[in-house]
């Protein structure tokens, strides 16, 4: 029997945790920081991708993905550094993706030429917004003109290259929503990620909520048009949703992400970093500590996570169903149940399928557009109890 973690395959995710501002709505491990011992951060990453390494010889690594904080931030010779070691300790995919977060506002000719020449070849820039009033209310520290230079700058170093809009913003109209994607396809190469503004509890932008301010955001029905636009542009330009928030070229799809998607293996290093390893017939989850100067402190003996836990099956299969049913291709019924050691619920399917919030074509199961409007409550009809 095929072991499980390699119907999605093996990536690495390193997280780099520190940011030149702190945006209102994120709720990533980010930090802001006057100081950075750059040689300390990279030897302690090197350690940890020869400690996980021990752990995984023999795997083939389809992916490696720098996210942050703002891994653009890292010296390229950080990151030369990282993908030697890389390369010396894991067989690469003949088509590895590596990818590189950026944000604009760190972005420099010299500094892109340094990351394609070590190794990364796919670059998700973080633009956020195609306005600048809006991007003032969102907290970023770049301006439209300055996302379109490091667009272009990134373009002219690697062949994919993808970026990050928010809608569903304070006061955007659907007039306004449509003719700035309108614009961002227009400039796109293979891929976007386009999501709805959430305003997480943990951040300022939700505190600020909490209190009663953060006025002018839309209301759910126009939310639900903005989504339909975004469904219908897309589809329009050739780059159809493949996942819930992001859209894709045909083969341009984020092969990292798909890793999480489809119950994959995942090494996760750096502050707050998450991880799924498969160790014999068991499957683990990890999780480092989040605090930097901990995470950093404790590097020096391989003890920059909290104790791994165990996923049971029944988990691993609601984890399964969780993620897969947010791609466009969905989930195979017969490895949820090999997963779960049960079936999902025919009732429950066929009542979903008649609602037309699901579809169902030889033991592939996927939610329709109507069902992605409404994901978390066709899951929660499928989650078993």
């Amino acid at each position: 029997m095929i072991e499980d973690w390699r119907h999605g395959g093996f990536g690495l995710y390193l997280h780099w945790p520190f940011c030149a501002a702190k945006c209102p709505y994120c709720d990533f491990n980010s930090h802001v920081s006057k100081s950075i011992d750059q040689d300390a951060w990279r030897n302690a990453y090197l350690q940890e991708i020869d400690r996980y390494a021990a752990l995984t010889q023999g795997r083939v690594l389809n992916s490696v993905f720098f996210g942050g904080g703002t891994p653009s931030l890292m010296p390229a010779r950080t990151v030369q550094a990282i993908l030697d070691r890389v390369r010396e300790r894991w067989t690469l995919a003949n088509d590895v993706e590596i990818t590189l977060e950026a944000n604009p506002g760190s972005v420099e000719t010299t500094r892109f030429a340094g990351y394609a020449y070590a190794g990364v070849n796919r670059v998700s820039l973080g633009i956020q917004a195609l306005d600048d009033s809006h991007l003032k209310r969102l907290g970023r520290i770049h301006t439209v003109a300055e996302a379109k230079a490091a667009f272009d700058i990134a373009r002219a170093q690697f062949d994919r290259v993808s970026f990050d809009l928010i809608y569903a913003r304070q006061d955007q109209t659907l007039a306004e929503w449509r003719l700035e994607l309108a614009e961002a396809l227009s400039m796109a190469v293979d891929h976007l990620s386009l999501y709805q503004l959430t305003i997480e509890p943990n951040t300022a932008f939700g505190a600020r909520h909490a209190a009663g301010g953060l006025r002018g955001l839309p209301a759910e029905d126009l939310a639900a048009d903005m989504y339909e636009v975004t469904q219908e542009l897309c589809n329009a330009a050739g780059m159809p949703a493949y996942e819930v928030s992001n859209h894709a070229a045909p083969g341009a799809e984020s092969r990292h992400n798909m890793i999480y998607w489809k119950q994959g293996d995942y090494v996760g290093i750096g502050p707050g970093a998450h991880g799924r390893m498969t160790c014999g017939l068991a499957r683990w989850a990890t999780e480092a500590h989040s605090n930097p100067a901990k995470w950093l402190a404790e590097s020096e003996d391989g003890k920059t996570e909290r104790p791994w836990t165990s996923v049971p099956p029944l988990d691993r299969a609601s984890e399964y169903l969780m993620m897969g049913l947010r791609l466009t291709t969905g989930i195979d019924l017969r490895r949820y149940a090999e997963l779960a050691d049960a079936p999902i619920s025919r009732e429950a399917v066929e009542r979903l399928v008649d609602l037309g919030m699901i579809r169902l074509n030889n033991e592939m199961l996927a939610a329709t557009h109507q069902g992605r409007m409404i994901l978390n409550t066709v899951i929660s009809e499928l989650l078993p109890g």
